[in-house]
């Protein structure tokens, strides 16, 4: 069964079913999981596999017939069984929102188109028609989810698809059961409620013009160490108290507003020992007692539960020696009273979800502050409940209703019933039109809305008890009393396997008498073996043994190919570690793993491996189906290979002539082939540049082949087999050309460049000029340069000479090199006024 697994997630990935209502797989690449099914039972538990219940059939019984079109053809139809999912809608009433009779007997009324029929793989029936809708109190009932019933036939691990309708009904009516606390700590809350109760009324009104309310109360099991046992605490607990109870019914259901207005005043509080109350006590009973609480059918039930405290549940009750498990059933007596609060445990947080979704209930727990936080983990335990914080006076009652409500209504979550052998998957995109996503709830619902959601329904495997095979179980909206009922009946065997019916045969000649064929095999009786019972054992009980039976000519001396062993004269193949590899045939000459590979898949995996040989799906052949016969992959331009080769195996082989040589993806590339560059250079000019040695009348007459297209840069365009060319023309300026040949319009196309490479033109007087100049400023800069030298080096100098001036010893008046003459010459000869005038040196 673990291979049988594999290979059926392996199915589910592959095809899709036509219609898109059931998934129909196919089979991998390389491995078929239907060979190795020796039972029609175990044939038909494999998703896609077929048997075949000819006698005498030689081929592989079980296969796939939309793989193993051989075998297809080789067994008849009538012989053929391969069972599809079947899907039949029994009760299908449109969506509805419900109306109302006026006056002169006219109704009115909202109504839903309901949807599309389900495409389904196989066959479809529709038992009973849509329109017929039940009528009470002058108003139609409200059809909230389509269809309501059908019936499935579903093989193992095949999808199936159901498309689900849900919309909410208009002024759909509403039981509301008000649960509360009365131990002494809720005695303020209780007048509270007491003075909203008309305003609780109101508030109803506005969501729904048929509303009932109903009250009940409880503190807890009266019993130590819940409740004092003291004869006067039992009396009167506390202070004005009344004597504790575990639960009481005080008002039922009922449209009376004013009486349950009164009710809840009048209820007179009790008291009792411990912080946690009875509550689930008064939960089951409220849930369970359908008749003493009154609740309706077709209605939304909200049970209210109010309290301060937390809750008793299942095994507190042994403190008090109750040991007795919760019934889950009704226990109220004439008076409203719960009977057996001493007497039966609390019930468990699951008999409490049980009871919540048997009965379609949303529980909203109504608690304080500090045990708001207890009760929201509490909602993820019990289907459909909301948790909301109650005030310290309970002033906010009214609001929470309308709050929850508002919520609940303006959601939907879909569940089912469904066992651990059926898996639901629920698909939905709610209010948007975007693409289905996996989900099984949806908010913001307003009426007059529609919601679909897709259910995919697989049978993962068949139960061993056979009673299990034909199942029922409900698919439905939390807290909506209405749901889908699913009969499902699984395909676990075939009718040929079971006596009485055609294609078994008791005791059949075919079977020589020892066995029954059942479905085209032997089923042999004890003490005979082979494949139609023809072997058997002696008298001294051993088996008749033939040497050769097991081999296929007198030249082979091992049996059965060295791949199996000989029993009883036939060849038992060998199996192999991979569950998926399978060995057979009368001597084991076949198998599904001999076969040429590519990239290590067993024939490239475009075929399946049969006895050694590849049959290749349609569209592949070779050895190991590694050649595709589609040519389009190499055809371009409306030719093969560009008439330079054959396609082989999806992929151009190019030719190859001589000395030219074609290659590339479509053999458009020649890279020994001539250029037609020089051929084209003259043309090229003329018509693109005007120039060249052509004339025009020349130009005109002899490039009649292309038209050149000019554009800005050129780029050489590989794939398009484009050739680069480029030259110079008589003014040394490089030109850029590329050319190809267009098979589509059948025509040389040339590409230009439109600017050319021209070399930069050279002006010599603006060089002398330059020169010149240059050696002029070179001068001027040099004399600059000396003048500055020297005018720095005079300052140096007098700037010393001012230094030692200013350093020197002798007065300023002085000439400090002068000497008196200390000679005196007189002049004999002057005798000026009698004077001798002496000279002095």
């Amino acid at each position: 069964m673990t291979g049988n697994f594999q290979w059926s997630l392996i199915l589910l990935l592959i095809t899709w079913l036509e219609n898109g209502s059931s998934i129909q797989l196919s089979k991998p690449t390389g491995t078929n999981a239907c060979i190795s099914k020796q039972s029609c039972h175990d044939c038909i538990q494999t998703p896609s596999c077929a048997w075949c219940s000819l006698p005498d059939f030689d081929n592989k019984r079980c296969f796939l017939p939309h793989i193993n079109l051989r075998i297809s053809e080789e067994c008849p139809d009538n012989y053929t069984f391969n069972p599809d999912n079947e899907y039949i809608k029994i009760h299908h009433k449109e969506l509805w929102k419900g109306s109302y009779t006026i006056e002169g007997g006219k109704q009115e009324g909202f109504s839903y188109e309901s949807g599309e029929q389900q495409s389904v793989k196989g066959s479809y029936h529709s038992d009973s028609v849509s329109g017929s809708k039940t009528s009470f109190n002058g108003k139609q009932e409200a059809v909230q989810l389509y269809p309501q019933e059908v019936n499935l036939r579903l093989r193992i691990n095949e999808v199936q698809k159901i498309k689900i309708e849900y919309a909410q009904a208009q002024d759909y009516p509403v039981d509301l059961y008000y649960l509360m606390d009365l131990s002494n700590s809720m005695k303020d809350d209780k007048q509270k409620l007491s003075d909203l109760g008309q305003l609780l009324v109101e508030s109803m009104s506005n969501i729904t013009s048929n509303f009932r309310l109903g009250f009940g109360s409880f503190v807890d099991k009266v019993v130590m160490p819940y409740v004092s046992m003291v004869p006067k605490a039992l009396i009167e607990p506390c202070d004005g108290c009344a004597a504790p109870y575990g639960y009481l019914n005080h008002m039922p259901l009922s449209q009376n507003t004013e009486r349950f207005a009164k009710e809840v005043r009048d209820a007179p509080v009790s008291g009792n020992l411990d912080a946690p109350e009875g509550g689930f006590d008064a939960i089951m009973q409220a849930i369970v007692c359908r008749d003493e609480i009154r609740w309706r059918e077709k209605a939304r039930k909200l049970l209210l539960f109010s309290t301060d405290a937390g809750f008793h549940f299942a095994g507190d009750g042994k403190l008090s020696g109750i040991v007795k498990p919760n019934d889950g059933c009704c226990h109220l007596d004439q008076n409203g009273l719960y009977t057996h609060s001493t007497l039966q445990d609390y019930p468990s947080i699951s008999q409490i979800n049980l009871k919540v979704k048997e009965n379609s209930i949303n529980i909203i727990w109504a608690v304080t502050e500090e045990q708001i936080k207890i009760y929201q983990a509490l909602t993820k335990h019990i289907e459909g409940s909301y948790a909301a914080k109650l005030s310290e006076d309970s002033s906010n009652i009214v609001d929470l209703v309308r709050e929850q409500y508002n919520a609940i209504s303006s959601s939907v979550e879909m569940k089912d019933t469904a066992s651990n052998y059926v898996n639901i998957k629920y698909y939905s995109n709610c209010l948007g039109g975007g693409q289905m996503i996996e989900t099984n709830k949806c908010d913001g619902l307003r009426v007059g809305n529609k919601i679909e959601f897709t259910t995919e329904i697989v049978i993962s495997a068949c139960p061993k008890n056979r009673s299990e095979w034909n199942q029922k179980f409900f698919i439905y909206p939390v807290g909506i009393n209405e749901s889908l009922t699913v009969n499902l009946e699984m395909i676990c065997d075939c009718q040929c396997e079971n006596s009485g019916e055609n294609g078994f045969e008791y005791k059949s000649e075919l079977c020589n008498g020892h066995g029954d064929l059942t479905c085209g095999i032997c089923v042999c009786n004890d003490g005979y073996f082979g494949k139609n019972c023809e072997c058997g054992t002696d008298d001294r009980g051993q088996i008749i043994v033939n040497e050769f039976a097991c081999r296929r000519d007198n030249s082979s001396n091992v049996d059965c190919g060295g791949r199996g062993s000989c029993e009883c004269n036939v060849c038992n193949c060998n199996t192999r570690d991979d569950p998926t590899e399978m060995i057979w045939g009368q001597y084991c000459e076949c198998d599904n793993f001999s076969c040429d590979r590519r990239n290590n898949t067993i024939c490239s995996g475009h075929g399946t491996c049969n006895c050694g040989n590849c049959e290749c799906s349609l569209g592949w052949k070779g050895n190991a189906c590694e050649c595709s016969t589609d040519t389009n992959s190499c055809v371009k331009h409306g030719l093969e290979c560009s008439g330079h080769g054959v396609c082989e195996c999806g992929k151009c082989k190019c030719n190859v002539e001589g000395e030219t040589r074609y290659s590339g993806q479509y053999c458009q590339i020649c890279r020994t082939c001539p250029s037609r560059c020089e051929e084209l250079k003259p043309c090229v000019l003329c018509k693109a540049f005007k120039a060249g040695n052509l004339t025009e009348t020349e130009c005109n007459n002899t490039c009649v082949d292309f038209q050149p297209e000019i554009v800005e840069t050129l780029e050489v365009d590989v794939d398009q087999e484009e050739t680069g060319c480029w030259g110079y023309d008589e003014q040394d300026c490089k030109y850029y050309f590329a050319y190809y040949y267009n098979m589509t319009v059948n025509k040389l196309q040339v590409k230009v460049q439109k600017a050319r490479e021209c070399p930069p033109q050279v002006y010599v007087l603006g060089i002398v000029l330059g020169v010149i100049a240059a050696v002029v400023l070179i001068g001027l800069a040099l004399l600059l340069v000396w003048k500055l030298l020297t005018t720095i080096h005079d300052r140096r100098e007098f700037a010393r000479f001012e230094k030692e001036r200013m350093m020197a010893k002798w007065d300023a008046s002085e000439n400090p090199i002068y000497r008196q003459a200390t000679s005196t010459f007189k002049n004999p000869t002057y005798t000026a006024s009698g004077v001798h005038m002496p000279l002095t040196k």
